[in-house]
């Protein structure tokens, strides 16, 4: 049981200090995002690796999984804030006309 709690506090450690800095290089993340609410997902996510597998992703490559998935969540509601009018624009434009 404590081997588990130290994993997790692992993740948990290292998942925040990436989040951190990748807030504060992001208005747009400090905006439209809950940072202690996305740690607490991400901590969710990549605690379903083993420790072994967790361990093996570099810090590069786990920054920029985490940063992809931060830009798919804020981007995520984006839609959900335009107007009618905005939202008949975006659907011609998707459409191509």
């Amino acid at each position: 049981m404590q081997e588990v709690s130290n994993y997790t506090q692992e993740v948990t450690n290292r998942i925040s200090r990436i989040v951190e800095n990748l807030f504060k290089g992001s208005s747009f993340y400090m905006v439209r995002l809950k940072k202690q609410e996305r740690i607490e997902h991400l901590v969710n996510l990549f605690g379903k690796f083993s420790p072994e597998e967790f361990r093996a992703i570099p810090d590069d490559e786990l920054t920029r999984r985490i940063d992809k998935l931060l830009v798919l969540e804020a981007v995520s509601g984006t839609l959900n804030d335009l107007t009618p009018e905005q939202i008949k624009i975006f659907d011609e434009a998707v459409e191509g006309r």
